[in-house]
């Protein structure tokens, strides 16, 4: 029997501690109006991770990354040599033309930033099947999920911090008047949004064009933004306001009242208070699966 449930009431972190324990193989499939995420697991560790709607396959994760160009993707994959991303693999390590060690880390990278973007999901559907393996043909990295929780949660808390700054991503950019961008340096991740901007273009269709994540997209615009490098247009302002921007309260004599500044808590990720036996008796349930 299947383990079903929604991440409103068990968090994706609750679920990946329960498999790390169990020690459990198997498939976690989570679904939302977006996008449907798979896990593949194997004795308690993470070996594959995918999202439906973001490109997954080796030669398109070696072109995202730099470490093909597209002609040279293209061309392995019309030689018919290539049936898989197993044989592409070594059909380009035996070409010289990347080593071992640099598929395992693109690949590596890919299941993270899956896992992370999901840590970002307040709710959707999910299913854990022991029955299910990886696809065919595509090469599995095991991972320990001690500490994809650990930076996963930390992610979490960093997202709502970004949400804050940063509430609708359909607003548009614009340079900011008097910076030469050519004196300053930039991460490559932050030339690829700074390319797109443009007045048709919203910070939404930015990520798309660059196949980022929410949190990768707010994350750099967020850093653009507080080095002001680049300003709002329009849309919905990327803070609330606080008591140093409204209107300054007059005395009788038309003074200005001066008032303290109150600083504005961070909003914090609590886990869900979910009593031990409840654990314990989950626990038992997916061992028993």
């Amino acid at each position: 029997m299947a383990l079903k449930g929604r991440l409103r009431d068990f968090s994706l972190t609750q679920l990946l501690n329960l498999v790390h324990l169990a020690r459990k193989t198997g498939a976690l499939a989570i679904e939302s109006p977006e996008s449907t995420a798979e896990l593949f697991f194997h004795e308690g560790k993470l070996v594959y991770a995918a999202l439906s709607n973001q490109p997954n396959s080796l030669a398109d994760l070696m072109v995202k990354t730099g470490k093909l160009t597209q002609s040279q993707a293209d061309s392995l994959v019309a030689s018919g040599r290539v049936r898989d991303d197993k044989q592409l693999g070594l059909l380009m390590i035996n070409a010289g033309q990347i080593s071992k060690n640099d598929i395992v880390q693109v690949l590596r990278n890919s299941m993270m930033d899956v896992v992370y973007t999901l840590f970002t999901w307040e709710d959707g559907a999910f299913v854990f099947d022991q029955k299910m393996a990886p696809p065919a043909g595509r090469i599995t990295i095991p991972v320990g999920l001690e500490s994809i929780v650990v930076e996963g949660s930390r992610r979490k808390e960093e997202s709502s911090d970004l949400q804050s700054e940063l509430p609708s991503l359909d607003v548009v950019l614009k340079f900011s008047p008097g910076k030469n961008l050519r004196n300053i340096n930039l991460s490559v991740d932050e030339w690829r949004v700074i390319s797109f901007i443009n007045p048709r273009n919203t910070v939404a269709t930015i990520a798309q064009y660059n196949q980022m994540s929410e949190f990768q997209v707010r994350k750099i615009v967020a850093k653009l933004l507080r080095d002001e490098l680049v300003e709002i247009v329009g849309g919905p302002p990327s803070r609330p306001a606080t008591a140093a921007t409204k209107p300054a309260a007059q005395d009788s004599a038309g003074r200005a009242i001066i008032q303290p500044q109150v600083e504005q808590p961070k909003p914090k990720f609590t886990e869900p208070n979910i009593e031990k036996n409840i654990i314990g008796r989950l626990i038992s349930r997916i061992r028993g699966l």
